[in-house]
C-alpha cells in the first residue's frame, strides 16, 4: 500500500484528554444570524440522522432529511435492543472514561484511532444526560437511580438499558427533537426517498438525486453540505440481523463520486442469534448481547450429542466460553464468543436439527433470583423468542448461532466525520471510524448520538465558516442533469435486460458465497476463489436477472435490483480489502494468521493502519491507500480475555 496526502485524518495536537476541548475552541464559528443561509442535506433518520438533523436544525440551519422509510421512526436503530454505554460509573466497579476508552480500543484489536475513541468515551456521559433530558426510560434500581449492566469485552457494568428496546426508546427520543425543527420549519422532512447519487459541484458536495419509491420520480436537492447517516451494508450477505431495506447504495455511491471506503471487509459477527431456519428465509433476528450477562452458552461434551437439553446432566455439558477465558467467560467480545462457538459446531457438538446452534441458558438465573427478575430484565426479548421459535426459553435454553450484525467498515472520515470529499460527513455505522476491527456490545448507539449530538454540530460548522459558496440550480446545473442521466440509464438498463433469475436468487447466492469465504473465518484460496465467483456472478446479472413493472412507479423489485447490483460490486471491494490484509484481527480471522490457542494474530509491523480503498473505474481495481495508526497512550499488545 502507499500512503496518500489525501488521508489526512486532523488529529489534533496535545494531551489525549485535551484534545476534544482544544479543537472545538479552536474551530471556526458561524455567526448565529449567518447560520440561516445555509442549507444542509442529512440522509438518514436512525440514531445518526435524527440527532444530526435535529440539534443542526436548533442551531439555526436549515436542513433537509431524508429516510428510505414511510417514517422516521422505522429507522433500523429501533432494532438495537441491548443497551448503550457511558463511563458513568454509577456501579462504583472502577469505571472510567480512561477505561472505556481502553475497552474499546483492546476490543477492536487496535485497529481504531486513538483520538476518535477517547473523544466518544468523553461525550458517553453527556448523551446519558441528554437522553434522560428528553425522557428516555432508562431502567432503574430499587433506589430509583439508573441501573447498568455489563456488555462483553468488559469487566465492569456500564451498559444503560431500557428492557431489551433501548434502541427504540432512544430513536423516540432522537425523532421527537428531529419532529420539533420540522415544526419549527427548520427542518423539511421527505420520507419514502432513496438516495441514488451524489453530486459533485467544484470538488464539493453539493446535493443529492434521490428516488421517489412511490411516484418512481428522480428529484434533485441541493445543499451547501451533506450529511450521510445512512447505516452498514451487512445486508451485503442476504441474511443478517439488519432491516431488510437496509442497504450499502448511498455510502457506495459517495465512494464512486470519490470518497475512499475504509475497511470494508471488518464486519462483525454476533454470536447471539435465532439460527437459519429456512431457504427462503429474508432476514435474522438478533438476541441482544445483554442476555449473556445471565444466560450461560453450553454444549453437550460429547459431539453428536443429541439428547433434549433436559436430559443432559451438568457433568456432561461444556460451558465452553467459561471454561476458557474465565476472566470474562460469557462476556467475552462478540468475534471471540462467534469463532468459539463456530469451533464448537465444527467439532459436531452444535446442537438442534441443523447442529448450528449452542444454548444460551437461563435456568442457574431463574433459581438464583426468579423468573420475576429475569422477565423485568429481558421479558419482551423472551416473547420474541418464543413468538419466532415457538419455544419458552423460561422453561429450555434458547438456541443461538452467529450471524452478521453490524459493520465496522464505511467511508473514510477525518476527526471531523467528513470524508476525502470536502463538504461530505459520515456518522454513524456509515463511516468507519470509532470501532476498529470489532465492536464492542452497546457501542453503536453511542457513536450515533454522540456523531449526531455532539460532533457534526461543531465540525461541519468549522468547514462551512470557511467556505465560500457559488449558488447551485439543479434544474440548470450540468452536474446534476448529468448525474440523473446516469441514473436513467442505469434503471432502464435493468428493466431491459429481461433474464431468467430473479434478484432474490442472485442474492442469495451472492451471501453465500461471502458468507463461506468472507465470512467468520477466511484464508487466501477461498478469498482467492470467492473473488472469481463473485465477479462471474456479477457479470450474470447484468445478462440474466428479471425486473419486472417500470422506473416510472412503485416498484419494489426495482429498488432492491439496483441496491443488489451495488452489493454485487461491493462485494468485491470486502474480498479485495480481505486479501491484502494478510493478519487476523478482530472479525477478519484469516485462519493462517493465528496463536497457539486459535485466536486472531495481528501483524502491527506491516497491517497497522487504515485501509482506505479508492474507486477507479468500473472495470479496474480500486487503488489501496492507508492511513498508518499510532497509539501513544496505550501498549500494542496480544488481546487476551481470559
Amino acid at each position: 500500500m502507499k500512503a496518500d496526502t489525501k488521508l489526512d485524518a486532523k488529529i489534533p495536537a496535545g494531551p489525549l484528554e485535551e484534545k476534544w476541548d482544544r479543537y472545538r475552541f479552536d474551530l471556526k464559528l458561524v455567526n448565529p444570524a449567518n447560520k440561516k443561509k445555509f442549507e444542509i442535506i442529512v440522509v438518514g433518520t436512525g440514531l445518526a440522522g435524527a440527532s444530526a438533523a435535529a440539534t443542526l436544525a436548533e442551531l439555526g440551519y436549515h436542513v433537509k432529511n431524508f429516510c428510505i422509510q414511510d417514517s422516521p421512526r422505522r429507522a433500523h436503530s429501533i432494532a438495537a435492543q441491548g443497551g448503550i454505554n457511558a463511563a458513568k460509573n454509577y456501579a462504583n466497579d472502577g469505571d472510567s472514561v480512561w477505561r472505556l476508552f481502553y475497552d474499546t480500543i483492546k476490543g477492536g484489536d487496535f485497529r481504531a484511532r486513538e483520538a476518535n475513541v477517547y473523544r466518544l468515551a468523553q461525550i458517553s456521559n453527556h448523551i446519558i444526560d441528554h437522553c434522560v433530558a428528553q425522557g428516555i426510560p432508562f431502567a432503574r434500581d430499587y433506589g430509583g437511580f439508573l441501573d447498568n449492566r455489563s456488555f462483553g469485552g468488559a469487566q465492569v457494568s456500564r451498559t444503560f438499558y431500557a428492557k431489551g428496546q433501548t434502541g427504540q426508546q432512544l430513536l423516540i427520543g432522537a425523532y421527537s427533537a428531529l419532529m420539533r425543527q420540522v415544526s419549527n420549519g427548520m427542518v423539511k422532512l421527505f420520507p419514502r426517498r432513496e438516495m441514488m447519487d451524489l453530486v459533485i459541484v467544484d470538488g464539493k458536495a453539493r446535493g443529492i438525486v434521490v428516488r421517489n419509491l412511490i411516484t418512481g420520480e428522480m428529484e434533485t436537492y441541493d445543499a451547501h453540505a451533506v450529511v450521510l447517516a445512512t447505516g452498514g451494508y451487512g445486508n451485503v450477505f442476504n441474511l443478517s440481523t439488519n432491516a431488510m431495506a437496509s442497504n450499502v447504495t448511498a455510502a457506495f455511491r459517495a465512494y464512486k463520486k470519490g470518497a475512499y471506503f475504509a475497511n470494508p471487509c471488518f464486519t462483525q459477527i454476533h454470536p447471539t442469534c435465532i439460527p437459519v431456519h429456512g431457504t427462503f428465509q429474508s432476514k435474522l433476528t438478533l438476541m441482544s448481547e445483554s442476555l449473556r450477562n445471565d444466560g450461560r452458552v453450553w454444549v453437550p461434551k460429547k459431539p453428536g450429542d443429541k439428547r433434549l437439553p433436559g436430559d443432559i446432566p451438568e457433568s456432561e455439558r461444556d460451558y465452553f466460553l467459561e471454561n476458557k477465558y474465565p476472566s470474562f467467560g460469557n462476556l467475552v467480545p462478540r468475534d471471540v464468543a462467534s469463532r468459539n462457538a463456530k469451533e464448537q459446531c465444527d467439532k459436531g457438538k452444535g446442537v438442534g436439527e441443523t447442529g448450528l446452534a449452542v444454548y444460551l441458558d437461563f435456568e442457574d438465573a431463574i433459581k438464583q433470583v426468579g423468573e420475576n427478575v429475569i422477565a423485568g430484565k429481558y421479558g419482551n426479548l423472551f416473547e420474541m423468542y418464543k413468538k419466532i421459535t415457538g419455544e419458552n426459553p423460561y422453561r429450555a435454553p434458547m438456541m443461538i448461532f452467529p450471524a452478521v450484525h453490524y459493520t465496522m467498515g464505511g467511508l473514510w472520515v477525518d476527526y471531523n466525520l467528513m470524508s476525502t470529499i470536502p463538504g461530505l460527513f459520515v456518522l454513524g455505522e456509515a463511516n468507519f471510524s470509532d470501532h476498529g476491527a470489532n465492536r464492542l456490545g452497546a457501542s453503536a448507539l453511542m457513536q450515533g448520538l454522540a456523531d449526531g449530538y455532539f460532533v457534526i454540530p461543531y465540525t461541519i460548522g468549522g468547514y462551512l465558516a470557511q467556505t465560500s459558496f457559488s449558488n447551485v440550480n439543479p434544474s440548470i446545473s450540468s452536474e446534476f442533469k448529468q448525474s440523473v442521466k446516469q441514473i436513467h440509464e442505469k434503471v432502464e438498463k435493468l428493466l431491459s435486460v429481461n433474464g431468467k433469475r430473479t434478484v432474490s436468487e442472485f442474492h442469495r447466492e451472492l451471501g453465500l458465497i461471502l458468507w463461506e469465504h468472507c465470512g467468520m473465518s477466511r484464508n487466501e484460496e477461498g478469498l482467492s476463489k470467492s473473488l472469481s465467483m463473485v465477479n462471474n456472478l456479477r457479470h450474470e446479472y447484468w445478462e440474466n436477472v428479471y425486473v419486472p413493472g417500470t422506473g416510472k412507479d412503485f416498484n419494489q423489485s426495482l429498488e432492491n435490483a439496483g441496491r443488489v447490483a451495488d452489493f454485487l460490486e461491493f462485494g468485491e471491494l470486502m474480498i479485495n480489502d480481505a486479501l491484502a490484509r494478510k493478519e487476523s484481527c478482530g472479525c477478519h480471522f484469516n485462519t493462517a494468521f493465528q496463536t497457539e490457542e486459535n485466536e486472531a494474530k495481528r501483524d502491527d509491523e506491516n497491517f497497522c493502519h487504515v485501509a482506505a480503498w479508492e474507486y477507479t473505474g468500473d472495470a479496474q481495481k480500486p487503488n489501496s491507500h492507508k492511513e498508518s495508526l499510532s497509539f501513544e497512550n496505550v501498549e500494542l499488545s496480544q488481546r487476551s480475555y481470559k
